[in-house]
């Protein structure tokens, strides 16, 4: 028994890394479409908004539709406002894309992809995405503005939830509980040896 743990300790970990590598690879794909490829729909809501103070400029982002799906584009509508003179934005931004699945930080794989450049329209920086598999990704939207670099970064997912993260999340419950067990029982002969060897004396 003792030498079947091992064993089945090294087929989980393999398991665990497995399918987390292939949820991480999808990250790698990502297209990025010019603005002049949108679909503008005012009854679309956005799946994520937000607004943000950098410096002298808020910054409100929105990310359309409200469900991203793979294989599907979706749209980044960014808003550049200077707070002093409360005049939009006149630079260009560029938009980047990368991981955010639990493996990209345990490995550090700050990869980016960069989706695409865009300057302003109609007060507007808009980028177009397309992902091909499902997963947790970060957006991030990079400027200068008074010659200072600033960027905007927000969490982005999609499809659905994955059964791949619940089977991920009852791997790493089983491995983790599999260690705990070993070790106690390791404790518990080791206490046992000394109790023996102490009533021999």
């Amino acid at each position: 028994m003792n030498r079947l743990m091992p064993k089945l300790l090294c087929a989980t970990l393999v398991t665990v890394l497995s399918l987390a590598a292939a949820g991480f690879a999808s990250a790698h794909h990502v297209l990025g479409r010019p603005s002049y490829g949108l679909n503008e729909d005012s009854n679309t809501p956005p799946a994520v908004q937000g607004e943000t103070h950098l410096g002298s400029v808020t910054a409100t982002y929105m990310v359309f539709p409200a469900f991203p799906k793979p294989e599907e584009p979706g749209r980044i509508n960014l808003y550049l406002k200077q707070d002093r003179s409360d005049v939009p934005f006149e630079g260009k931004v560029t938009f980047k894309i990368r991981s955010n699945s639990w493996l990209s930080w345990l490995w550090n794989d700050e990869e980016e992809i960069t989706l695409g450049t865009q300057l302003q329209d109609d007060s507007v920086f808009r980028q177009v995405f397309v992902f091909p598999k499902e997963g947790e990704y970060i957006i991030s939207a990079e400027f200068e503005a008074d010659g200072l670099p600033y960027n905007v970064e927000f969490p982005l997912r999609i499809g659905a939830l994955m059964p791949m993260d619940f089977i991920l999340g009852f791997a790493l419950l089983v491995l983790v509980g599999f260690v705990v067990i070993q070790r106690r029982r390791s404790m518990t002969g080791k206490i046992r040896n000394l109790h023996a060897d102490g009533s021999k004396a």
